[in-house]
Parts: C-alpha cells; sequence; structure tokens
C-alpha cells in the first residue's frame, strides 16, 4: 500500500506526446515508490493511466477555459489544496498548469518540477523548445533529483488481434493524421505504390487508420490486393498489438506511429515542413525520420530505400 506522502504529475496529451513521457512515469514511480502517485491527465488518457501501472489513482482535467468554467477552475484549486501534495511534477508545461501553480496559495504549494515561475525545481534550459521531448523531461526530471529516466515504454498496452493480422509475415502502414493538418500527410498515391512495393517484398500491409481515412485506405487496398483493410476496427491498443507482430510499420508524423514505436516495431516515419523530426520524432529501438519539404515530393523509392535498411524482425 503506498504511503502517506502524496505525488502529483501532470500530463494532458496529444497522444504522442503522451507515450514520450512513459519513461518519465515509470521513474516518478521508482523515485517515489513508497508514495501515492497521482495523474492528472485528459479524459483520454484516464484509461491508459489507470492500466499502465505507474499511479495509484488518476484525475481527469477536462480543462474548461477561463471564462466558460470559474467554477469547475475553484473546484480543481480546492481538489489541489485538499490532497496536499509534496511535489508535483508538471510534465505538460503549458501556460494552463502554470496558472495552476500560481492559483495555489503560497503557503501551501507544494514542491514543484516544471516551467511555472517561482517554482521550487524550474527547468530553465532555454533550448527546451526546440529539444526533444524526452530529453527535456528527462533534463526537467534530473533537476528534481531523478537521474533514472528509461524510454518510453508501452509494455503494458496490449489487446487481442488474432482475428485481425493476416496469415505470415505482414508490414503496417498509418496513412492518416490530424485533419486539420493535411500538410502532414504523404499522398494516397504514394502510400498505394508503396503498399504495391511491400507486396512484392512478402510484406502485404496491414492498413490501420480512423473512419475518417476510409477514402485513403480504401486507395491504397485497390492498388495492393493483398492488403489489409482494418480502417476503423483497432484502437489504439490493437494498434500496438499489431506493431508487436509486424515486420516494420510506416506512416506518417501522427500518434499512433509513436504508439509503434515505441512498441518495438523497426518503423519509418514521414515528416513535413509542418514538423521536425528533431524534437518530435518517436522513440524506439530502430526509427528511421525521412523528412521532405512539401512531404508530396519524398519519392516512393526512397521510402522504400528505408524499409530495406530497418533491422529484420523474426
Amino acid at each position: 500500500m503506498p504511503g502517506d506522502e502524496r505525488i502529483l504529475v501532470i500530463k494532458h496529451g496529444g497522444l504522442g506526446d503522451w507515450v514520450l513521457a512513459t519513461g518519465c512515469f515509470a521513474a516518478i514511480r521508482r523515485h517515489h515508490a513508497d508514495a501515492r502517485v497521482t495523474l492528472l491527465t485528459a479524459p483520454a488518457f484516464a484509461d491508459w493511466g489507470a492500466r499502465c501501472g505507474w499511479f495509484d489513482e488518476v484525475w481527469t482535467d477536462e480543462r474548461p477555459s477561463v471564462l466558460a468554467g470559474p467554477l469547475a477552475w475553484l473546484g480543481l484549486r480546492r481538489r489541489l489544496i485538499e490532497a496536499g501534495f509534496a511535489r508535483v511534477y508538471d510534465l505538460q508545461g503549458s501556460g494552463r498548469t502554470g496558472l495552476y501553480f500560481r492559483m495555489l496559495p503560497r503557503r501551501r504549494r507544494p514542491e514543484w518540477s516544471g516551467i511555472a515561475a517561482g517554482c521550487s525545481h524550474p527547468h530553465r534550459n532555454p533550448e527546451r523548445t526546440r529539444m526533444h521531448p524526452v530529453a527535456f523531461l528527462a533534463e526537467q526530471l534530473g533537476i528534481a533529483g531523478i537521474d533514472d529516466v528509461s524510454a518510453p515504454s508501452l509494455d503494458w498496452l496490449d489487446a487481442g488481434v488474432e482475428d485481425l493480422v493476416p496469415p505470415g509475415a505482414f508490414s503496417l502502414i498509418v496513412p492518416g493524421g490530424s485533419a486539420h493538418r493535411p500538410e502532414k500527410r504523404w499522398p494516397a498515391a504514394r502510400f498505394a505504390a508503396l503498399a504495391e512495393e511491400l507486396c512484392g517484398r512478402g510484406m502485404p500491409p496491414v492498413l490501420v487508420g480512423a473512419a475518417a481515412e476510409a477514402s485513403v485506405l480504401e486507395e491504397i487496398a485497390r492498388r495492393a490486393s493483398d492488403a489489409t483493410d482494418l480502417g476503423g476496427r483497432t484502437g489504439l491498443d490493437q494498434i500496438a498489438a499489431l506493431a508487436r507482430r509486424a515486420r516494420c510499420a510506416i506512416g506518417n508524423d501522427t500518434g499512433p506511429m509513436h504508439i509503434a514505436a515505441t512498441a518495438g516495431c523497426p518503423s519509418v516515419v514521414l515528416f513535413g515542413a509542418a514538423s521536425d523530426p528533431e524534437r518530435s520524432a518517436p522513440s524506439g529501438e530502430a526509427v528511421t525520420a525521412l523528412r521532405r519539404v512539401p512531404l508530396a515530393a519524398l519519392p516512393v523509392g526512397e521510402v522504400v530505400d528505408a524499409v530495406d535498411r530497418l533491422p529484420p524482425r523474426t
């Protein structure tokens, strides 16, 4: 059973950032092995927070606007004060979480690791915004006395996919991305040509994506008849399970590719002008980042060559 000391970890998201913070979650849990550790996160990640094994309880943060939700703000303030946290690890590092620090009474503020002005363990590195999250979060925790930050891990994330995977070897293609960021998507025709190449190499692709990517997945499946279209049929747990079984994964800079790479799948991730792999590439043992501006100019052959250079899997 956890002891009397209470620790709070704040991490809202998005998906890729949450995955990249998992090594920090594990390090905080090890460092405070006898404490009661609480996660404050977005509702979308509450289930993961409860399942991963690093937290004793999970609070969800609806993040109301300052004007629209004064009662919610007051409720969160009261909850933070009454919990009596000894230390807070603000891994979100946003203006909102800085406000959480400032709204606490000065005499009752816990030790606070983050970028909030006036906090006890500030991360003041001016290069923070140009660093990869794994690097700057590890540096932040080091300032707070936690030096053994491990690599991101999704070992706890799994699901049954026996009825989804095709027989034999297969690859994984993730052609989707944020609907409001079309510049982060490699064209569907390029993915279709890549799928044909993978079929010819004995790695017919499994296609994953949300319902919004249905037309893209259908176009790929039309040209690569051996592809398996799982569009709209896989949650994030299933993507992790598929990635553990796939020879490789190829996709745009999007959250599911962070899951695939962190789950241990050799991965090729495609970047355009909208994001920089130096600051946002997935973490994994075998990740190749390809960047071209504009992304549509990235040739299929270059991606195929990157796939061929990935380490083999049994």
